[in-house]
């Protein structure tokens, strides 16, 4: 077995969205905002291999939506799915499964592309089971006023209309029935409903892709929430229990949003939880 992260493109968003009420004076010193008042984003995956599955956590924004879309999110660097699958000696077709966190366009847009001649949309993994949960499901299918925008429907349906789509009901049983990955679920609701967080445990330690739970390094004093958030006092108390539990035992934290820090430990200090060392991939597991 064997983790690999897949890069599949940098963005920027505003940075009062990301931060909620936390003021720029504060949130600027670990964020940095261009002129716009935008900060850098990635789009950061995992890739699993695991005997004969290969499953890739989450996708990306994709490139179907039109050029007006990708307009509003400044696009930046040479990160794409296929490349970064390709570093590491993959096709997209040799995807078995595709684990989505949650189904906003940053995170599940490169699970569905353009047909051949652009008249509808199809899966772009054709041999991978989709793997999402039912509550979340019915979330995103009839979404909220606050977040309509980030469910989109071409994302979405395709989905379930070419019949890959699936829902985890027992983490290590429906979807990784046999594995001997050490694997689990925490499924939080602040940000969005029922979003989940894989946790593995992989060469002697817990590595967790944090999702929107904790999308930067920024993030980690609890008052820190996104604008985005619909619960914003419920991630915060979300946010407390796992960074507690990440301290307590010694997790690994795989930021998917940070564009300049790719994984991260935290501590106990006086003013409570903050980070501790930040490290790439490469240097905790070879």
């Amino acid at each position: 077995m064997k983790l690999y992260t897949i890069e599949t493109g940098n963005f920027k968003l505003d940075g009062g969205a990301m931060f909620g009420v936390v003021p720029k004076s504060i949130w600027n010193k670990t964020n940095p905002a261009d002129a716009n008042n935008m900060i850098d984003m990635a789009a950061r995956c995992l890739l699993v291999e695991d005997g004969d599955r290969l499953i890739l956590i989450d996708t990306g924004m994709g490139n179907k939506q039109s050029e007006k879309f990708f307009g509003y999110y400044y696009m930046f660097g040479d990160h794409t799915l296929d490349g970064s699958l390709q570093k590491h000696g993959f096709h997209r077709d040799d995807i078995t499964d595709v684990f989505m966190t949650h189904l906003h366009f940053d995170h599940c847009g490169g699970s569905i592309q353009w047909n051949k001649d652009r008249t509808g949309y199809e899966p772009a993994f054709k041999n991978a089971r989709f793997w999402t949960n039912k509550d979340h499901w019915q979330w995103a299918i009839k979404p909220n006023p606050r977040e309509k925008a980030s469910f989109l429907k071409e994302n979405i349906l395709p989905m379930e209309e070419s019949g890959q789509l699936n829902f985890i009901t027992n983490p290590t049983g429906d979807f990784l029935e046999n594995s001997e990955l050490g694997f689990d679920i925490l499924f939080a609701d602040g940000h969005t409903d029922k979003q989940m967080l894989p946790h593995f445990n992989y060469q002697g330690k817990t590595l967790v892709f944090a999702a929107d739970l904790l999308p930067t390094v920024g993030h980690i004093p609890l008052p820190y929430v996104m604008g985005y958030d619909t619960r914003p006092l419920l991630t915060m108390d979300e946010k407390a229990t796992f960074l507690n539990k990440a301290v307590e035992n010694e997790y690994y934290i795989l930021l998917e949003h940070d564009a300049h820090n790719e994984i991260c430990t935290v501590k106990h200090t006086e003013r409570g939880v903050r980070l501790k060392d930040i490290y790439t991939f490469e240097e905790i597991f070879n």
